[in-house]
């Protein structure tokens, strides 16, 4: 299972959008503390709707550690980045990590990862995706590569 991990999320209505992305994706989600909002908050259950109950959601306190541990496959999503995200190739057990809205990423994973920074393209002007979109885009993109095959047809 592919799983979103959102370093320390901010807004909690991204946050409640991604879970809805996760629940009818069958994405994990892994929410690295501290967080900006109280999961408790009505603005991050109406974005998520009643969607909560469906997502396998993790809470983690140091992603750092937890990558160096982990053996799935893993990526940061960064505006800064060269490598197209289209230039990962799927697998279906992927860590897809995001920054924080205002903040990003922290550069001790760029220079310890380089390699495992992608971005989604963007006109040359632009600042960056909405987190929630940007996530959406990634992991649709990592669905059609394994053709959708967590799906049933209809």
């Amino acid at each position: 299972m592919m799983k979103i991990v959102l370093f320390q999320p901010e807004i909690p209505q991204n946050t409640g959008n991604i879970v809805r992305t996760c629940s009818v994706t069958n994405t994990g989600l892994i929410l690295v503390r501290p967080l900006g909002f109280v999961i408790s908050d009505k603005t991050l259950k109406r974005a998520g709707l009643d969607y909560w109950s469906e997502v396998d959601i993790e809470y983690i306190d140091d992603l750092e550690s937890y990558l160096e541990n982990t053996k799935a496959p893993f990526y940061f999503l960064s505006s800064k980045a060269k490598k197209r995200y289209t230039d990962i190739q799927f697998q279906g057990d992927e860590l897809l990590i995001f920054g924080s809205e205002t903040s990003g990423l922290p550069k001790k994973f760029f220079e310890k990862w380089p390699e495992k920074f992608c971005t989604v393209p963007m006109a040359p002007k632009a600042r960056c995706l909405n987190l929630s979109n940007t996530a959406a885009i990634v992991v649709y993109e990592g669905l059609r590569q394994l053709d959708f095959n967590s799906f049933s047809n209809p």
